[in-house]
């Protein structure tokens, strides 16, 4: 008689694929561990005997507890104060993740600017794109886990994937490629060279911060390459004022970032995309509650 895994073992085989199944549904670290917590109780009192794809049967557990926040949040975030940014996520070599975060999102797939098309979607659609075009679910698992048939499961997928691609253009550059235009606009930003910063952002460049009514951040969007210069050089200025500030280069969701620290507060992740070798937007996340996983 063939032994049977062990379930506790099967859940840790499969955690860091099934964190990122909740992150990239939910945008946030926090609820996607709030997620796991939960499946993976759920997981315990399955009868594993007639589990035969541990993989997909927990991606479906995990997936249908992600629905279930999501459209909470959903209804939450239409009242959120200002942009709504998702939770930076660590993109570093594994040990400078915060103990218990351990994911697989690499790409385009994990950028801030996906979550945010992903944001546009349904919750059921945005589950079924995250399974199909993020990690290769077949559509039979992916039909299990949001409870629609196979035919609607794909033409769900499509609407999606549609959505998407009428919204994101332009791939978001590698690390290897970003770092050279980081380098030069972050030397830039410490010199308070604003030239040398308006020539490294695109003409459309937008800054979006998100301070979520807890804490002050711009609540529009500002555009253009002279404001959004002047706006990070002020900012800049402004922490140094504050007190002692600390700035460390990291990477989270992919892209080149700032962690500012002022007198050993964390106080922001900022994340620059970068496209075609100019910085296409610059995410500012000051929201205290969206901080908590970042490891200063």
């Amino acid at each position: 008689m063939t032994e049977q895994p062990d379930p506790a073992d099967e859940f840790t085989t499969h955690k860091a694929l099934l964190f990122s199944i909740a992150y990239e549904i939910l945008g946030s670290v926090a609820d996607a561990e709030d997620v796991l917590q939960d499946s993976y109780l759920r997981w315990q009192s399955v009868n594993h005997t007639s589990v035969e794809n541990a993989r997909a049967y927990l991606a479906q557990i995990v997936t249908r507890q992600a629905l279930g926040v999501l459209r909470s949040a959903v209804r939450r975030r239409e009242e959120y104060v200002g942009p709504w940014l998702p939770e930076p996520l660590v993109t570093d070599a594994a040990d400078d993740a915060p103990d218990g975060i351990d994911h697989v999102l690499t790409g385009e797939a994990v950028t801030t600017a996906m979550l945010l098309v992903l944001e546009a979607l349904t919750p059921t659609q945005r589950a079924v794109f995250v399974l199909r075009e993020v990690f290769g679910f077949d559509y039979a698992e992916i039909a299990a886990a949001v409870g629609k048939s196979e035919a609607a499961v794909r033409q769900l997928n499509q609407r999606a994937r549609d959505s998407v691609r009428a919204r994101r253009h332009t791939a978001v550059a590698t690390p290897a490629e970003a770092w050279p235009v980081a380098e030069r606009f972050l030397a830039a930003a410490a010199t308070g060279d604003v030239q040398g910063l308006m020539d490294l952002l695109a003409p459309d460049v937008v800054f979006l911060a998100d301070g979520g009514g807890v804490v002050n951040a711009v609540r529009r969007p500002v555009v253009g390459p002279d404001k959004v210069a002047r706006l990070l050089l002020g900012l800049l200025d402004k922490g140094a004022r504050m007190g002692e500030l600390d700035v460390r280069i990291g990477a989270f969701n992919g892209m080149h970032s700032v962690v500012v620290i002022i007198d050993g507060e964390l106080d922001q992740v900022t994340s620059f995309e970068i496209s075609r070798g100019v910085v296409t937007a610059v995410y500012c996340v000051r929201n205290p509650e969206k901080l908590t996983s970042v490891k200063v």
